[in-house]
């Protein structure tokens, strides 16, 4: 039996340093769907699992792999409601730590944790088979110009790129991005100042990121020097991303 996390952490949702979230979409899916093919020294593999109906709403996953390890969660659909705002980050969070879909409900969300559970599950279940399916065209492979081609349009599928640090008066800052095409599909801090505005002040900037798919976004009161150290690094992995 799961145990609910104490109501504590959806007040605490805002402070976690290191979140991936994209606002909700209408695009529904009713299986698993592995985006782009993983081989071996593949690059990340992007993997939906199903649309969970709930009475809430839509659930819906995207986790991105790298071989079997998950680099990456987002939300493709989610109930517009401040319990799972405040929950989704909580999710991901413990989804990047545990490595799987065994992970706590969230207090005061547990529709949407069982349906993101759900979801999730699916995709793993999809990444794994993939796996192995590409393993095994990988053996029976007799060119080794078409694994390379292969790997090729694997890593072109998704890239992730990291940008410059950022020296400020508050510490080193340093964002990754994931692509995929030219989209923005994730953010991740890789440094950030040990400051409580910019904890508070990180999941708002990847999520105006996001939205924007760009650089040009707002400066989040209380967190200036962050904002500012944030977009500059972003840019620059923009920039190399081009």
């Amino acid at each position: 039996m799961k145990r609910a996390i104490p109501a504590l952490v959806l007040s605490a949702a805002a402070l976690v340093p290191v979140w991936r979230y994209a606002p909700s979409t209408d695009t529904t899916s009713t299986t698993a769907t592995a985006e782009s093919a993983p081989s071996a020294a593949a690059g990340s593999t992007v993997v939906s699992g199903p649309t969970i109906d709930t009475e809430k709403g839509p659930v819906q996953v995207q986790a991105t792999f790298q071989g079997e390890k998950i680099t990456a969660v987002r939300m493709l659909q989610q109930p517009d409601h401040p319990q799972t705002e405040a929950a989704v980050p909580v999710l991901i969070e413990e989804t990047l730590e545990a490595q799987s879909a065994d992970i706590d409900t969230v207090s005061g969300a547990t529709i949407t944790s069982d349906a993101y559970r759900e979801s999730l599950q699916a995709a793993l279940d999809e990444n794994e088979k993939s796996a192995s399916s590409s393993d095994s065209d990988s053996d029976s492979a007799s060119s080794s110009d078409s694994a390379s081609d292969s790997e090729s349009s694997a890593e072109s599928a998704s890239r992730t790129v990291a940008g410059s640090t950022v020296g400020t008066s508050k510490g080193d800052v340093q964002v990754q991005v994931t692509f995929e095409g030219d989209d923005i599909t994730a953010v991740e801090m890789l440094k950030q100042p040990n400051h409580p505005q910019t904890e508070a002040a990180v999941p708002v900037l990847i999520k105006e990121t996001l939205a924007a798919q760009s650089a040009d976004i707002d400066t989040v009161s209380g967190a200036t020097i962050t904002s500012d150290g944030y977009r500059e690094s972003l840019q620059a992995a923009l920039d190399a991303k081009a």
